[in-house]
């Protein structure tokens, strides 16, 4: 047990590496870009190119079309709502909202698969959302912030989902229904927001994004199927390190001094709170075996 989550972490940690290079892919859009175009460009090209591989793999298919539907379309109103954010906030706000994701991926594990959460994981949850409180700032409240929590919202549906399909399902078959399934909804998008000129820049931003999106995806796939979703998310929040670090490196962009108090009360918790428990277990351990 103890290897599969050890497992399940370090996939993690290496998807969302993958995240952090998407997010500033994505910050790379030239001003003005409609983000629902980008979407649409997004998904056409990663279908592009997971099509090779899927036929490669000899066309496998899946029985669980209702599961993948639920991902492919709460995925696509996650992307471009995160999109919106990228675009408008600076990367370390939108990453240090987009990772309260963690703490509703325990949350609905606990309401809707069943899985144990322990009083550790509550007290985590509600220092996480005074966390977000903070972040947001009821009093000058963004709109774009909302988009990312809409996302981050999203983004834990879409991770517990993964639970419901079998650890036999190809990885190529869950990525390549998470972008075909979507495009009706993107579409509609588009047609909503307005679709803008497709340009060089656009696709090549598309095509980098989709790879590093893409490796994240599949990184995640792999990782969820390990162990539980409250096992193994705490790795999750490895993320926002790396969009600190490449918001800071790429674009000069830094958090203030209320908003690391804020991620402070998102992250630290989720870090602190399990190495604690560990510790008490070993200790208690211990002291059984001496006795």
């Amino acid at each position: 047990m103890k290897s599969t989550i050890a497992i399940g972490m370090m996939l993690l940690v290496i998807g969302n590496l993958f995240s952090a290079m998407y997010d500033v892919s994505i910050k790379w859009l030239p001003g003005g870009s409609s983000a629902a175009t980008f979407l649409l460009v997004r998904q056409l090209t990663s279908i592009l190119m997971l099509l090779p591989l899927w036929l490669a793999a000899k066309k496998p298919t899946s029985r669980h079309l209702k599961v993948h539907l639920l991902r492919a379309n709460t995925g696509a109103i996650g992307a471009l709502c995160l999109i919106m954010g990228l675009i408008a906030l600076p990367i370390a706000t939108v990453s240090s909202l987009f990772y309260s994701a963690p703490l509703m991926i325990v949350l609905m594990g606990f309401l809707f698969l069943k899985e144990t959460v322990t009083a550790a994981h509550w007290l985590t949850a509600i220092l996480g959302f005074f966390g977000i409180i903070i972040l947001l700032r009821p009093s000058e409240l963004n709109w774009f912030g909302v988009a990312v929590l809409i996302s981050a919202f999203m983004f834990a549906i879409n991770q517990l989902a993964l639970r419901k399909l079998p650890s036999t399902e190809s990885p190529i078959v869950t990525l390549m229904l998470y972008n075909l399934l979507s495009m009706p909804l993107v579409l509609v998008m588009v047609v909503v927001q307005g679709i803008e000129a497709i340009s060089g820049s656009l696709i090549a931003i598309a095509v980098l994004s989709n790879v590093f999106l893409l490796a994240y995806q599949w990184f995640c796939a792999l990782a969820y199927r390990q162990a539980q979703a409250s096992q193994i998310v705490v790795a999750e929040y490895t993320g926002l390190l790396f969009c600190v670090f490449f918001g800071w490196f790429f674009f000069d962009e830094w958090l203030d001094g209320l908003s690391w108090v804020g991620a402070g009360f998102i992250v630290l918790p989720s870090l602190i709170i399990p190495w604690i428990q560990a510790k008490r277990g070993q200790k208690k351990f211990i002291e059984q075996n001496a006795g």
